[in-house]
């Protein structure tokens, strides 16, 4: 049955991954994605000829499933059509304002499954991520940078499970690979000090045109409802509405009030009815906005690349 229901409130939340040991050795784990292959790539060359390259990752979408066999399964399978269209759906979406002008490039991956962020055990999250999920992503990027791009500037842009991804990626960018990115967007998830002292490269935008910088932002109906598996030692935040790093509050649509809370490091949006987002697995769109991250502000986002890249061109 397709997850359509899921489009608005997509999860792929992550923590710190430092323990690499899988908890459940019996599960099955489908094969890895050949990124040679055309199919592995949803991909809009839009290129206005002043336009950069966009390298895209889409968050997560699949429950845990189970083979012919009965053995469980934790991740998305690149083999199954269903587990592709349910990716192209959140791809199309992004690529509508993210394309614009550019050429963009989103790899289909074994993303995990939202019943592993509903264990919330940071040991099984991170076991299963680091083992799969990081490295099809990582040999994504590699196939992007050295058959795709060919040499050209591009955006760094991810949703949640793909948010945290961009933040492993650039971890292990090397310097001139850094110098052509025009920016970084980690949309629904955080950016925390660890992070930053691993790779002191990451820093965060300070307004609508500066370069080379990390965009980052969670959206919450009030601040008691931040997830500590999303905002837990988040060090950077900006409003997409109005590009201010404070508290000044911006007017969304006419009737959404955005403000960033400078202490939770958050948005509140107030004037927004998210109770369209359906609970998933009691743990996301239960008082939080994650849902909404990249379609609310999809309109300051396709003008914001647009600043971006001209002031990269600059």
């Amino acid at each position: 049955m397709k997850k359509l229901t899921l489009f608005f409130a997509i999860i792929g939340v992550l923590t710190s991954c430092e323990n690499n040991n899988l908890t459940n050795n019996t599960a099955y784990i489908p094969p890895a994605p050949n990124y040679s292959q055309e199919n592995m790539w949803f991909t809009i060359l839009d290129d206005n000829q002043s336009g950069v390259d966009v390298f895209y990752i889409p968050s997560t979408w699949e429950f845990d499933w189970f083979t012919k066999d009965s053995v469980v399964c934790h991740y998305a399978d690149i083999t199954n059509q269903e587990h592709l269209d349910d990716m192209s759906i959140e791809m199309k979406k992004v690529a509508d304002y993210m394309a614009d002008g550019n050429r963009f490039y989103s790899p289909f991956y074994r993303h995990i499954t939202l019943n592993t962020w509903a264990t919330l055990n940071e040991d099984t999250i991170c076991a299963r991520y680091n083992k799969v999920s990081l490295k099809d992503i990582q040999q994504a990027f590699n196939y992007f940078l050295n058959n795709f791009n060919q040499q050209r500037p591009f955006i760094l842009a991810g949703f949640s499970q793909g948010g945290k991804s961009v933040v492993e990626l650039m971890k292990t960018m090397p310097e001139n690979t850094r110098n052509r990115m025009v920016a970084a967007y980690v949309l629904g998830y955080k950016v925390t000090a660890n992070d930053i002292a691993t790779a002191p490269w990451i820093k965060a935008a300070q307004d609508s045109i500066d370069t080379g910088v990390t965009i980052c932002y969670n959206s919450v109906s009030d601040v008691k409802y931040t997830k500590d598996i999303l905002c837990k030692g988040n060090v950077m935040c900006i409003n997409p509405v109005n590009w201010r790093t404070d508290s000044t509050l911006a007017t969304l649509h006419d009737t959404i009030t955005v403000t960033l809370d400078t202490r939770y490091k958050v948005l509140v949006l107030d004037g927004f009815d998210g109770s369209y987002l359906p609970n998933i697995l009691d743990i996301i769109n239960t008082g939080d906005l994650h849902g909404i991250e990249p379609w609310v502000y999809s309109e300051c986002l396709r003008k914001n690349i647009k600043q971006r890249i001209t002031a990269f061109w600059k």
